[in-house]
């Protein structure tokens, strides 16, 4: 083989060497701001969840509704295993009727609940589906999910399931 063909091919293997390590450099900047995204919308997420709990458990009716999607389809589920009952409701308008009309019923302030800090998050474009576990000292323990929607930058609820537990099942 001439000096020229080994020149040749020793020259052709370095750049591709460099051009695969430029790529490998590119998914790896790609990967890490995958990452970060994740980690922010996954705060503003919980920042969102947190102020909707303030706004509830304190009565603020008009905090607790900045928070959540005002559309006929969203909905809010409770399913409360240490009293056997069960409650839905279809769309704001129903909702927001449920979370007024509780508000009346019961004006004082709750005990707030210690609030999250470790959420499972997973991000589907602008919408989100969210799972945890949370203490509530007058309910136990409840585990939530809820569907997220990204509205103009902003992360709100779309829908919520509860499930109460009660004290029992934290032993």
């Amino acid at each position: 083989m001439s000096y020229k063909k080994v020149a040749l091919l020793v020259f052709s293997t370095l750049l591709f060497a460099i051009n695969c390590r430029e790529v490998h450099k590119e998914e790896l900047k790609e990967t890490t701001n995958i990452a970060v995204s994740h980690e922010a919308e996954k705060s503003a997420i919980l920042q969102t969840l947190n102020d909707e709990t303030k706004a509830a458990f304190q009565r603020d009716y008009e905090g607790w509704k900045e928070k959540w999607v005002h559309d006929p389809t969203i909905s809010k589920t409770y399913i409360n295993f240490a009293d056997s009952s069960f409650t839905e409701a279809i769309g704001w308008q129903e909702i927001s009727g449920f979370v007024k009309n509780f508000f009346k019923e019961h004006p004082e302030p709750e005990p707030l609940p210690a609030l999250l800090d470790d959420i499972e998050v997973r991000l589907y474009g602008n919408g989100a589906w969210v799972t945890y576990e949370q203490k509530d000292s007058l309910r136990g323990l409840k585990r939530e999910t809820r569907l997220m929607e990204k509205v103009d930058g902003t992360w709100k609820i779309a829908s919520m399931q509860t499930t109460i537990y009660g004290f029992k099942r934290e032993e």
